[in-house]
């Protein structure tokens, strides 16, 4: 009995548990929702008047903008309205000045119109005077001027003719003084000495063992050197020289610096004189250069196009009658410059004329015309000016004088080239023949190069052996002997010796 109280008490007591548990538990509940409750009042109460600040200052900000916005339209507008009054203004002030100058002009018109009546009117007058005067003197003008003269030339006839006598006399007088006095100062100034080029070249050697090295074996060195360089070489009895012989001076120092080198190396055989002689080249192409440039300084002629020095070089390797065209070219220049001084002349224009007078003989073996021709198609070329083409051209009479530094050059000439001892006629004929004997042989088709030797009683031609077989090298040799003599007044006879080499080069690798 007491256990079922126990159990019931219990049972009771855990349900009144229960339900207090219960009603507690739901008095929290409740009291925690009150309090959410209220923070999303609050927070609600909170966003609302941040949107009223936003909006607030979102306000103020669109009305300064537009106030701000409304003051730049208003300063704008103010502007426009000073332009477009400035714009009228101006406007106004060039129909007025329009208007004066209309007046202006019609004043000017009419100042003309009176000035031409003026005019007429004097040239009236004065026809009139004439006319009244030459009725009282029953004379026209003319023939009263004529009158006039007749007298007085019957008058003072015989003092005129002996005043005109006197100073005829004295003008030449002065004039031939004066050139006399020109010309001797020039010559003085530049009375230097002049030696002639000749033909040959002296090689010093070692010793006369070298000779042999020189020659090689079956006169293979010797006889590839000549064909490179279309020189003679002369070895002979004479101790320590060996003598290269040719016509063509730059021939001669391509040859002597070739040999020099060898001679130095001490290694010759036909390829390193290939080797040589194509330096040789290059070297005396910097020689050229450097005389050309060298000869205008020394002038004084500036201005010049480095092409025309580069020719101008070739000079110093050209001989004209025996003189070294070069030396004669400077020296015309400096003779030149004093005549021009002396008569007040372009001293310049003269130099560069003298200096430029013979640059066509550079080129004239390889170019057609006379070197005065050609030089004036190489000054016109690279851009020298026309007034030193002129006073070139002259020299030799081919075109007129037309300035009075083209007969400073002629002048400068005749001196240089007239005083004794600086030109030999015949040298200047002997190698003319030489360069004419080249000349025919190189016209024939398939010559590849040609070289006088033995003083012109030899000619190597060498021919391309792509382009003529055996027989027709020896039908060509006999076709340029026939042309020799055809073309060629000589003494003796000239051998023609063709030459056809062919090459096969292949290389190993």
């Amino acid at each position: 009995m007491s256990l079922k109280l126990v159990a019931l008490f219990l049972s009771i007591a855990g349900v009144i548990g229960a339900a207090v548990g219960y009603y507690l538990r739901l008095i929290i509940s409740l009291g925690k929702k009150g309090s959410m409750e209220l923070e999303i009042k609050e927070m609600l109460l909170t966003a609302k008047e941040d949107a009223k600040k936003i909006t607030a200052e979102a306000e103020a900000k669109n009305s300064k903008i537009v106030e701000d916005a409304k003051v730049e339209i208003r300063e704008k507008e103010e502007k426009i309205h000073q332009v477009e009054d400035r714009l009228i203004k101006k406007e106004d002030f060039l129909d007025k000045r329009q208007v004066d100058l209309d007046k202006e002009v019609e004043l000017v018109k009419q100042r003309v119109a009176e000035i031409k009546a003026i005019r007429e009117q004097a040239d009236k007058l004065e026809q009139d005077r004439k006319i009244a005067i030459e009725k009282v003197a029953r004379l026209t003008t003319e023939q009263a001027k004529d009158e006039v003269i007749k007298a007085a030339e019957k008058n003072y006839e015989e003092d005129i003719m002996v005043r005109m006598n006197k100073l005829d006399t004295q003008g030449e007088e002065l004039l031939e003084n004066k050139a006399r006095d020109i010309l001797a100062v020039s010559i003085q100034r530049l009375a230097s000495s002049v030696a002639s080029d000749v033909m040959s070249t002296v090689v010093p050697i070692p010793s006369d063992d070298v000779k042999g090295k020189i020659i090689g074996k079956e006169g293979r060195n010797i006889k590839s050197f000549e064909r490179i360089t279309g020189v003679e070489v002369l070895v002979d009895d004479t101790p320590g020289a060996i003598t290269i012989s040719s016509f063509d001076p730059v021939r001669r120092h391509v040859a002597r610096l070739a040999l020099e080198e060898l001679l130095k190396d001490g290694r010759i055989q036909p390829s390193r004189i290939e080797q040589v002689v194509e330096k040789a080249k290059q070297d005396i192409n910097k020689t050229i250069k450097e005389k050309g440039e060298q000869a205008a300084y020394e002038c004084g002629v500036i201005g010049l196009d480095p092409r025309i020095l580069l020719i101008l070089g070739r000079l110093h390797f050209r001989t004209s009658y025996g003189q070294n065209v070069l030396m004669h070219s400077v020296q015309m220049a400096h003779i030149a410059g004093m005549i021009a001084e002396e008569l007040g002349a372009n001293v310049q224009v003269a130099k560069a004329g003298a200096l430029l007078h013979d640059i066509g003989k550079a080129l004239d073996h390889e170019v057609t015309g006379t070197h005065v021709e050609i030089g004036r198609r190489i000054l016109q070329k690279f851009g020298a000016p026309e007034e030193v083409i002129k006073a070139m051209q002259s020299h030799h009479e081919e075109y007129p004088y037309e300035t009075i530094e083209s007969r400073i050059v002629q002048t400068a000439d005749a001196i240089s080239g007239s005083r004794p001892g600086a030109r030999r006629d015949n040298v200047e004929n002997y190698l003319k023949r030489l360069g004419d004997l080249e000349a025919i042989a190189t016209s024939f088709k398939g010559i590849e190069k040609a070289y006088a030797l033995q003083a012109g009683r030899e000619i190597r031609v060498f021919v391309r052996p792509e382009e003529l077989g055996d027989v027709e090298s020896k039908n060509i040799a006999r076709e340029i002997a026939l042309k020799i003599e055809k073309d060629m007044k000589y003494p003796g006879e000239i051998k023609v010796i063709v030459i056809r080499e062919q090459r096969t080069i292949e290389f190993a690798r």
